[in-house]
């Protein structure tokens, strides 16, 4: 079984800055994909960025420009730098790895708890 445990979403101001983070911990063979999604009240969710094993990164249109994906691999982590941030960015942020177990050949994806972030003057 695997656990995803997030970190450093808070309160902030317009224009400031928030550092993501998430940590995954089982029996965890390897890991292919990580990303983060996030959702909004009465929204879907969303993705926000996703990062595969070879360190290509993807952003929706929304975040380009201000958000930056990065892992640590040999901590089977993966972080979401949060740059100039808007209103609109206000949501619950989840976490998300795509996971391959020494049992089993496809990934499985697991999700954390989901971080708030809040976005208010």
């Amino acid at each position: 079984q695997v656990q995803l445990v997030e970190s450093g979403g808070g309160l902030v101001q317009p224009g400031g800055s928030l550092r993501l983070s998430c940590a995954a911990s089982g029996t965890i063979f390897s890991i292919n994909d990580m990303g983060w999604y996030r959702q909004a009240p009465g929204k879907q969710r969303d993705l926000v960025a996703r990062i595969t094993s070879g360190d290509s990164s993807n952003y929706a249109d929304s975040v380009k420009g201000r958000f930056t994906i990065s892992r640590d691999s040999a901590k089977n982590t993966v972080y979401l730098q949060m740059d100039s941030l808007k209103a609109e960015d206000t949501a619950v942020y989840l976490c998300y790895a795509q996971i391959v177990h020494a049992f089993r050949r496809n990934p499985y994806a697991y999700w954390g708890q989901g971080t708030q972030v809040t976005v208010s003057s």
